[in-house]
């Protein structure tokens, strides 16, 4: 109890302090709401949400003791502005509120679960991991994945500050998702090509970039959210830089040269903030598992034509997306665990080939 009081404590004082207008009252009132939860937890019937459950009883004793406040006030006070929102304004508010729910509500189910924990409920990601049973770095993967296909739904609801911050540094780089990760087919295995298709974020231009099969294939498998019995490396990197006390906050790929694309990593750590060079495919799985931004250099966009696009009507077909490598993958290795370690027990009443 005490965990998940600590959990949503400054969420239900900012809801208090909202309605109250003071945080010494607000704080009160948290924590007559933590004495009322704890007294009737027994009357929660979903224990997923707790944090909607407490933060609404802090509301509800915030505006109790509002009203209480308000009839120990003499005289007429009505002249006085109001700091709460108008009507309108607060017709607004909860009709954006509403949209956003129903965009998360649209998500897949587990990038709707990390969502809702990390952003409306305000678990860190070690958090969510363990409430969803699935790696950290598979939680900063769906948040990626959420953020991308909240992004074009919820872009007309951004202030117009960040919508006309702009600025010459700022104009060119473009933020970009992983929308697609191909694999063109070929008879002879070794023969088969991968790319990663990076599209911009608020606009339709996009970069594909030709990438190793090895590099598609994890990445493919991150996108999906597939768990996999070990980390691949570039979670092992992504755990060692947070170990080290840094974070990746970006990724770019910067510049075209000889038909080779060149990419960095931004570290920020206990020396500052650090450049390290890198491959694209390489700096874009390390983003996606760490859920840091995928920035592009506006020159790049129209400097390679996109490989579905450019091939022949004919040959499109021949082309496997995000999900069939990520399954191909999943069946290759259950195939290498069946070889090493054999078929898995049958569960009672099944036969062996079952």
């Amino acid at each position: 109890m005490a965990e998940l009081l600590r959990r949503h404590w400054d969420t239900a004082v900012l809801l208090a302090e909202r309605v109250l207008g003071s945080p010494d009252l607000a704080r009160d009132a948290a924590q007559e709401a933590a004495i009322a939860a704890m007294t009737d937890v027994a009357r929660l019937r979903s224990p997923d949400r707790f944090g909607a459950w407490f933060c609404g009883i802090a509301l509800n004793v915030a505006r109790t003791w509002l009203r209480q406040l308000r009839s120990e006030v003499p005289g007429d006070r009505t002249d006085l502005p109001s700091a709460g929102p108008g009507p309108a304004e607060a017709a607004e508010i909860a009709d954006t509120a509403a949209r956003v729910r129903d965009a998360i509500t649209a998500l897949a189910d587990g990038q709707r679960g990390a969502v809702r924990l990390f952003y409306l409920q305000g678990l860190s990601h070690r958090e969510v991991a363990e409430e969803l049973g699935i790696s950290v770095g598979a939680v900063k993967a769906r948040l990626h994945q959420a953020r991308a296909t909240l992004a074009p739904k919820l872009v007309q609801f951004s202030t117009t500050r960040e919508a006309t911050v702009t600025g010459t540094a700022e104009t060119e780089w473009v933020e970009v998702t992983v929308t697609h990760v191909l694999r063109r087919e070929h008879d002879d295995v070794e023969r088969r090509e991968h790319a990663m298709i990076l599209t911009e974020r608020d606009g339709d231009r996009r970069l594909p970039i030709w990438i190793g099969p090895a590099e598609a294939t994890v990445l493919a498998l991150a996108l999906e959210s597939v768990e996999t019995p070990r980390p691949f490396p570039y979670r092992l990197a992504a755990g060692l830089v947070e170990a080290a006390g840094s974070r990746v906050t970006e990724v770019r790929i910067t510049k075209l040269t000889d038909s080779v694309f060149y990419a960095t990593v931004e570290v920020e750590g206990p020396a500052g903030r650090r450049e390290v060079d890198a491959r694209p495919s390489d700096a874009v799985n390390l983003a996606v598992v760490t859920g840091a931004p995928i920035r592009v250099h506006t020159g790049l966009f129209g400097a390679a034509a996109a490989p579905a696009a450019a091939a022949p009507e004919r040959e499109v077909r021949t082309w496997v997306r995000t999900a069939g490598i990520a399954a191909d993958a999943k069946q290759r290795m259950r195939d290498a665990a069946v070889r090493r370690y054999g078929p898995p027990p049958a569960a009672a009443g099944e036969s062996a080939e079952e």
